[in-house]
């Protein structure tokens, strides 16, 4: 048993020296390896260390160049900047030497000019006082003082200028009479009279004739049923009162009063009575009168001798039937335009088929329904352009009220005609009131005259007769009233056609034989 102990405890023993001394080797051989690890540690680090040595001196050596060429880079600017900055010097200091030169004569010469200007005042000083003597002498001498003496002088001139004016003007206006009044006067006389039409006077009021009181009962229907379908169907306001056998057609389109009145005498005719029946007629009697417009178109263009004209025109054209303007018709007027124009073309040598055509399509623009804020004459314009219209027609549509530029003598001629047309005495009709106070405006702005006694206005306003106080107007102020009032009534008022004023100026010596 204690063997077996002793050789365990050897074993131990041996297993213990084993151990140290396996570590003892082991030990020398990891400091061996340590040792050259960091010897090769050291050699690699100093390697890296003169590399960076070397690269931070490469970096260092750039960064230097780089600076020092930043540096020289400004510095170049600098001696640019202080070189221009010595030529801006040396350019200033010249001009403040040339300023300086010219300051210097200048105070010169304003010293020679303060001189000159002292003694121009002491000569107008003089002159002053020579003049206030002159006057004085002249004053004394005259009996008058100088404003009286301008006074006297301005009026002595100004009754002379007015005097040679008033003479000149009735030299030219004289000249002109003679060579062109009796031509024209020859030619609107001839044209009138060889051209007759007649007028009808169109109003806003159809009166359509019934046989009794029944027919007007059946007219206004149950509860007016019928009335109120009439009315919706042509637009036209239908107006039954107590009036004996007759019922009125009240609208401003003529054309719907027409479509009106023929829809209700066929109603009346036909005697069924009622909504449906009505909007049957109605829709057929508006094609009806449709259809007569064209004819009525195709008509006048044909009698009127007129060709190559657009459909739509011709529709105007019959269109113009029933419409009025002042009470004249426009289709009566076109055609009396239209065959004056063509009269008055022929006597000056023009071409009287352009002048006709344009005279008739003058006042188409007054039948557009579209663009109604367009004036009348630029409107036919448009639409004579629109349908490939010739140019000379064009122009005179617009140019007939000063609308537009005249470009042709066809232009002037159609304006004329249609002048005459509408004021010859009867064609038009005017309110009442309108007219006296026209009249009255007339005779008004005679009055405010000097020297006017007495005014008349006769001949339906177209002519004008002023009796001044002979004793207080001379001829020449007549002459010049006459002429005066005249471009007045131009400014002041609108008329149709002209009006002629007369100064009457006379003495009259009245004695009695008992």
């Amino acid at each position: 048993m204690e063997i077996i102990i002793y050789v365990a405890i050897a074993a131990v023993l041996a297993f213990a020296v084993g151990v140290l001394v396996t570590g003892t080797v082991l030990k020398k051989q990891v400091l061996k390896k340590s040792n050259l690890l960091l010897e090769e540690a050291k050699e690699k680090a100093e390697v890296v260390k003169k590399d960076k040595i070397l690269q931070a001196k490469e970096k260092f050596l750039q960064l230097k160049s780089e600076h020092e060429k930043v540096i020289n880079e400004k510095n170049s600017q600098i001696q640019k900047a202080e070189n221009r900055i010595r030529q801006k010097e040396a350019s200033l200091s010249q001009k403040i030497e040339e300023n300086q030169r010219k300051q210097k004569s200048l105070d010169s010469i304003n010293a020679t000019l303060d001189q000159q200007k002292e003694i121009l005042d002491l000569r107008q000083q003089e002159l002053d006082r020579l003049h206030e003597e002159q006057i004085k002498k002249l004053e004394t001498i005259s009996q008058l003082s100088i404003t009286e003496a301008k006074e006297q002088l301005i009026e002595s001139l100004k009754g002379d200028a007015q005097a040679e004016a008033m003479v000149q003007i009735r030299e030219i206006t004289e000249e002109a009479r003679l060579t062109a009044n009796r031509t024209a006067k020859k030619i609107v006389i001839e044209t009138i009279q060889r051209t007759a039409s007649e007028h009808a006077i169109e109003n806003t009021v159809t009166v359509f004739n019934i046989d009794s009181d029944e027919i007007k009962g059946r007219i206004i229907g149950r509860e007016g049923r019928n009335i109120r379908a009439l009315e919706a169907q042509t637009g036209i306001e239908i107006i039954i009162d107590d009036s004996p056998d007759a019922i009125l057609l009240s609208g401003f389109d003529p054309i719907r009063r027409e479509v009106a009145r023929l829809s209700l005498q066929k109603l009346v005719a036909d005697g069924r009575i009622h909504p449906a029946r009505i909007e049957e007629v109605v829709n057929k009697t508006r094609k009806e009168v449709d259809q007569e417009i064209m004819e009525v178109g195709k008509r006048t263009v044909i009698d009127l001798g007129i060709h190559n004209i657009h459909n739509d025109l011709i529709k105007l054209i019959g269109r113009m039937k029933y419409r009025s303007s002042y009470g004249q018709n426009l289709l009566a007027h076109s055609i009396e335009v239209a065959n004056l124009s063509a009269t008055m073309a022929a006597e000056l040598g023009l071409n009287p088929k352009v002048a006709k055509r344009a005279g008739l399509l003058h006042d188409i623009g007054k039948i557009a329904e579209n663009e109604a804020e367009l004036p009348h004459a630029i409107l036919g314009m448009k639409l004579a352009e629109r349908y490939k219209e010739k140019p000379d027609v064009c122009n005179a549509i617009g140019a007939h009220h000063d609308e537009i530029e005249m470009e042709t003598l066809i232009a002037p001629i159609v304006q004329v005609c249609d002048a005459i047309s509408g004021a010859r005495p009867g064609a038009r009709r005017e309110v009442v009131e309108a007219y006296i106070q026209r009249l009255k405006k007339l005779e008004s702005l005679a009055l405010t005259y000097p020297g006017v006694v007495k005014t008349y206005a006769i001949q339906a306003g177209r002519e004008l007769r002023v009796i001044v106080g002979a004793e207080m107007v001379s001829d020449q102020d007549a002459d010049k009233i006459s002429f005066e009032l005249s471009r007045k009534i131009q400014e002041e008022m609108t008329y149709p056609g002209q009006i002629k004023i007369t100064v009457i100026r006379e003495t009259r010596a009245i004695n009695y034989a008992k």
